[in-house]
């Protein structure tokens, strides 16, 4: 069983900067696909961002793309998430996701091909 802990989340003027974490346990996951998904009160969870069990594609919904970046280090098992420029519409809870195909079957924005959840973590963007 794998579980995802996330971590970094909080309160940020716009403008500002936050760096998400998470850290599976449980199990390797360097073979995993990993991404991260948000979901604000009263709206639908989001996809955000993806990676590829190598680290080497990565993928990013448009509303953040160019502000966002997704990493991982599958030496410390942990994957990342550096949000810049943050804005009031990323105000959201946070999740880490994992599927246990490396490339996510190309479906990389579709919840439902994730294997696991995370808590999530909340952001809070201030005007």
């Amino acid at each position: 069983q794998v579980q995802l802990a996330e971590s970094g989340g909080g309160l940020v003027q716009a403008g500002g900067s936050l760096r998400l974490s998470c850290a599976p346990s449980g199990r390797t996951f360097r073979q995993y696909g990993m991404g991260w998904f948000r979901q604000a009160p009263g709206k639908e969870r989001e996809f955000v961002a993806a990676i590829r069990w190598s680290g080497g594609f990565t993928y990013y919904a448009d509303s953040v793309k160019g502000r966002f970046t997704v990493s991982r280090d599958n030496a410390r098992n942990t994957v990342s998430l550096q949000m810049n420029s943050l804005k009031p519409e990323d105000t959201a809870v946070y999740y880490c996701v994992a599927s246990t195909s490396g490339t996510v079957g190309g479906a990389w924005d579709r919840w439902d091909r994730y294997d696991y959840w995370g808590q999530g973590t909340q952001v809070t963007v201030s005007s």
